[in-house]
């Protein structure tokens, strides 16, 4: 007996031992690349690279594309948390900020790209540094949206009782945001941050590779590799990097989301014990492993030692002394107002010589766009909705379905594309049809992966309650299942329609084989635009999109936001 145990000892210690090895071989290989970008990114400028299509070339494309998309990720993570959190909590601001984030949420990524750009060479006019900046903002213009109503509809979602037990203990603003406000929010938040670096990866073709007036911009990636090997033609190129971005998000899913999905269901509203989701071996792993463990308790005694001075100094000071001076706020709006003012006074001249049948033209445009946007979003919902509830409710479909539905999002329509459109026109369709597959393609993942977060959140009482109550499908649904998935639904369907939007860009212009393929629509006049240095035009479809996505969310979206946090909150 006492040989067997020291033998299982020894294994654990020998498994222990590797999986430290492990972490610690991970840790370092981060370090060396971050010090690899540092020397790339500081490095005399090259806008632009030449691609070369060899498979040999693809690894290190692929480390180039992950450091842009996580960067952009890392910077959408915070902007989504500090931004949705000012918004919930602040009500004198709070439809001033959902509004710009309505109008910046519609605003599409090549629109954003001659400020971004522009403005961050002119900062690092010498250095790689500029161009790399320039090419992870736009990636984070693309990302960053969802996350932040994902954020803000959480924490308009929290039930009352959970807020009123946090004033009864008298909880710090830090320790009401660390201990009730962030849990309430990080299944949401998870799931968007899936589809946002999914989003990431469909427009990594257009920030890696793209003209701006008479010059051309093109960074070492796996985005310009795909777009060169689309003009190209070259289906074989085309496979080996569509394998190369497979293998990537296998990767990431097992190694980060995977865990974090086990991790994230104990922040689950619910009084009953949870079966959603059993252990991840990844977890397992990290829970087993001393350096994590000795790394969580560092971070867990910085934390701990950061909450309780921060409370200490809340606590000391008077209660009068405690509201915070609404000075700095006004300051703070009148720069921004100054800047609007300023901004507007020269769009405004911009504008001034455009000619009229131009403007009724753009008009024209958006309208069908905004035909093929609605009807992409019906589409996506006849299939989202149902198959969301079916993985959120059932941990073995969940196991199968999500890697595949992650690595479906992931890779993006742009690549597959020009096969796609060869075979649409080969059957006699056009481009007409062959964008609203590609739209489709690009935005039904956000009402999905927002779905089956919302059937993750359901408790699981009431699951059972149907079940004790012997509920039928209808009445299941009906009662449970739509009210509980209702606030991440619209947030779902409010980014998928500005996703819808953006694609829109791509969807209706697309250069194959020395060759533009174009239909008539805003996104397909925007993508002109660009390619022609017309940044009147450009910028009259942008206010144009944005001002008819303001009109619909207002319309729309808003009171279904107020409907979700009125009738469907988990109260007791």
């Amino acid at each position: 007996m006492t040989i067997k145990f020291a033998q299982s000892f020894d294994a654990e210690r020998r498994r222990s031992l590797s999986i430290d090895l492990a972490i610690f071989s991970l840790i370092f290989a981060g370090f060396y690349g971050l010090l690899s970008l540092g020397r790339y990114w500081t490095s005399a400028a090259v806008p632009e690279v030449d691609i070369s299509l060899s498979p040999w070339a693809l690894p290190g494309y692929a480390f180039f594309s992950v450091a842009r998309l996580f960067g952009a990720y890392f910077l959408s993570l915070i902007f989504a948390v500090v931004y949705g959190y000012v918004a919930a909590t602040q009500p004198r601001v709070e439809r001033v900020m959902i509004a710009l984030l309505d109008i910046l949420q519609s605003i599409p990524v090549l629109s954003f790209l001659p400020g971004v750009m522009l403005a961050m060479i002119s900062l690092f006019p010498a250095r790689q540094l500029g161009v790399e900046l320039g090419s992870t903002l736009l990636i984070f213009t693309g990302q960053v949206w969802n996350m932040a109503f994902s954020f803000y509809t959480s924490m308009k979602s929290i039930p009352r009782e959970l807020g009123e037990a946090g004033r009864v203990y008298h909880f710090s603003g830090w320790q009401r945001f660390i201990q009730l406000e962030m849990p309430s929010g990080v299944i949401g938040l998870l799931w968007n941050s899936m589809v946002s670096v999914a989003g990431g990866w469909f427009f990594l073709m257009a920030c890696e590779m793209f003209p701006l007036g008479n010059r051309q911009f093109r960074l070492p990636g796996l985005g310009s590799y795909l777009q060169t090997a689309a003009s190209a033609g070259d289906v074989r190129s085309i496979i080996w990097g569509i394998t190369a971005m497979i293998v990537i998000i296998v990767a990431t899913d097992q190694l980060l989301w995977r865990p974090l999905i086990a991790w994230s269901d104990k922040f689950k509203f619910e009084q009953v014990e949870s079966n959603a989701h059993g252990g991840n071996p990844i977890l397992r792993m990290l829970q087993r492993s001393r350096l994590a463990a000795a790394i969580g308790r560092v971070a867990g005694n910085a934390l701990e030692s950061i909450m309780l001075r921060i409370a200490k100094r809340e606590a000391a000071q008077p209660a009068d002394a405690r509201e915070p001076s609404a000075w700095p706020a006004r300051i703070a709006a009148a720069i921004v107002l100054g800047v609007v003012i300023f901004a507007a006074l020269h769009a405004w001249e911009m504008l001034r010589g455009i000619a009229g049948h131009e403007w009724l033209s753009t008009l024209g445009h958006a309208g069908i766009t905004l035909l093929r946007v609605n009807g992409t979003l019906l589409i996506a919902s006849l299939w989202t909705i149902p198959a969301g509830v079916a993985i959120g409710f059932q941990p073995k479909l969940a196991r199968i379905a999500q890697p595949l539905a992650q690595i479906a999002a992931s890779v993006p329509a742009t690549a597959l594309f020009p096969i796609v459109l060869l075979g649409i026109i080969q059957l006699g369709g056009g481009l007409g049809i062959a964008s609203i597959l590609l739209m489709l393609l690009g935005t039904q993942w956000y009402i999905l992966f927002n779905v089956i977060a919302g059937a993750l959140a359901i408790p699981s009482e009431l699951k059972e309650a149907g079940s004790v109550y012997h509920f039928n499908r209808t009445l299941r649904w009906r009662v449970i299942i739509l009210p509980g998935i209702f606030p991440y639904l619209v947030t779902g369907l409010v980014t998928a329609s500005g996703g819808a939007w953006n694609a829109s860009i791509v969807a209706e212009y697309f250069h194959l084989k020395g060759q533009v393929f174009m239909t008539t629509g805003l996104g397909a006049q925007i993508s002109q635009a660009s390619d022609a240095g017309r940044f009147d035009i450009l910028l009259l479809s942008t206010v144009v999109m944005s001002a008819m996505v303001v009109c619909i969310n207002r319309l729309v979206w808003r009171p279904l936001y107020r409907l979700a946090e009125s009738r469907y909150r988990l109260d007791a």
